[in-house]
């Protein structure tokens, strides 16, 4: 597994995490019918936050462990090689567009929800699930891209 590969299924796992979090939040206030904006608020604030600092934290700790393992199974230690060439900016494109053509369509019908009666609440709710969607799917993306071979 290279490099790349390590960091986007860290990224991966941590959007999952957050996108279960989020969910685990938002739905019970929308069964409810209790969509408070201070509530909503801290969630957003929260979710947004913990989202950046999650997946810097985790990609910084996971090449530092993962270069310790290394150096312990090959008995030496070597500099990590971060490098990145044609074929992983290829695949990281085509990873960014289906995470904005995701997020697009959520936004679209994130904006029909709003037209058709829904609170602005509820509409700015979708917009951050389907942004957290939208990061899975291009996570997925990637690691399938190259899994296949770009």
């Amino acid at each position: 597994m290279s490099y790349q590969e390590k960091n986007i299924t860290v990224s991966l796992f941590s959007h999952l995490l957050i996108g279960v979090y989020y969910l685990a939040n938002l739905l019970p206030m929308i069964q409810s019918s209790e969509l408070v904006a201070g509530r909503l608020y801290a969630l957003w604030s929260i979710v947004i936050a913990v989202n950046i600092v999650v997946n810097i934290i985790a990609s910084i700790l996971t090449n530092i462990l993962l270069t310790i393992v290394e150096a312990i199974r090959s008995r030496k230690y070597e500099d990590p090689q971060f490098i990145e060439d044609e074929r992983d900016k290829l695949i990281g494109l085509k990873g960014i567009r289906s995470t904005y053509f995701t997020f697009s369509i959520g936004v679209l019908l994130s904006v029909f929800a709003f037209i058709y009666g829904q609170p602005p609440l509820m509409m700015i709710s979708l917009i951050v699930l389907f942004s957290i969607l939208a990061e899975i799917i291009g996570d997925v993306s990637k690691i399938y891209l190259y899994r296949r071979g770009g």
